[in-house]
């Protein structure tokens, strides 16, 4: 992983304080694997000063990580705040996935701007535990033609979708990890 910037102190502590609990009951994970370790990472962006904070990190994440990108998006309802919060930082476009397809006017699977051919994307999501949400997001844009130059989570829960990541030549670089949260990772199951 390339050197943090400056402006992860500041995203983790959000992170950590608002956006982890650790709770007394295991809980089933969207992966199916059970955990004593929820983060939730919309409440951890929950006000505007606060994405503000997290998406610029990760936008200077991208940035020393060499991931250059025209859109950001992912999946909906994860990377949404973090797709917006981060073309506010950066000036560049947004756009959002949808689980089902829209069944009027253009029927989209996504919805801001449009993705063409060629369109440099960077792929983002709150929390990934193994990445299928967001490669259902990679799945849905690829036919528009579109280059993922990159995959950066706000939180990483394990080192399976790096690897996920890393089998299809995407590079992939996360704002948090299990180990900066010192949490159990998820398994590759």
């Amino acid at each position: 992983m390339p050197d943090r910037p400056d402006s992860w102190q500041a995203a983790f502590d959000l992170i950590r304080t608002r956006g982890h609990e650790r709770r007394d009951e295991p809980f089933k994970l969207a992966s199916g694997q059970l955990s004593h370790d929820y983060v939730d990472g919309k409440f951890a962006v929950d006000t505007g000063d606060r994405l503000a904070t997290v998406s610029r990190a990760i936008a200077d994440l991208a940035a020393k990580s060499g991931i250059e990108f025209d859109a950001v998006g992912g999946l909906t309802m994860g990377a949404d705040p973090l797709a917006i919060g981060i073309a506010l930082a950066t000036g560049k476009a947004w756009f959002s996935v949808r689980k089902e397809q829209k069944q009027r006017g253009h029927e989209r699977w996504t919805e801001g701007t449009r993705l063409e051919p060629g369109t440099r994307v960077l792929l983002v999501d709150d929390v990934i535990s193994t990445g299928g949400s967001t490669e259902k997001a990679l799945e849905r844009i690829l036919p528009l033609g579109v280059v993922v130059t990159g995959v950066i989570p706000m939180v990483d829960r394990g080192d399976v979708a790096a690897k996920r990541f890393a089998a299809r030549g995407i590079p992939f670089a996360a704002l948090v990890t299990y180990k900066d949260l010192g949490i159990d990772p998820i398994l590759d199951v």
